[in-house]
């Protein structure tokens, strides 16, 4: 996907993955709980954040698959498409695939 926004500092912008998996397999889409779902994908990623004068580049990386909180991050929309904004210290943790 060509992604023209470049996130700044230590900023990610993530696209929400809609679909959970039972564990029978079965695909159910994240509107039929009605809650949004707190797993994506980095779309784009900031160079870092500046501590003590160095750069510390983040961890996450473009095509991570991560997991979020609740109330993480801010929407935004482009392109017709819904995305979060949101520091990389409000990701949880990265989905080992």
């Amino acid at each position: 996907m060509n992604f023209n926004v470049r996130p700044l500092h230590d900023r990610v912008i993530i696209e929400r993955i809609e679909e959970r998996t039972t564990s029978s397999g079965i695909i159910i889409p994240e509107t039929a709980s009605g809650e949004k779902p707190q797993k994506g994908k980095v779309i784009a990623a900031g160079p870092g954040k500046y501590e003590n004068n160095q750069l510390k580049k983040l961890e996450v990386k473009v095509g991570d698959e991560v997991l979020f909180g609740k109330y993480s991050g801010t929407e935004i929309r482009f392109n017709n498409r819904e995305f979060l904004v949101m520091r990389e210290e409000d990701i949880i943790g990265i989905i080992n695939s």
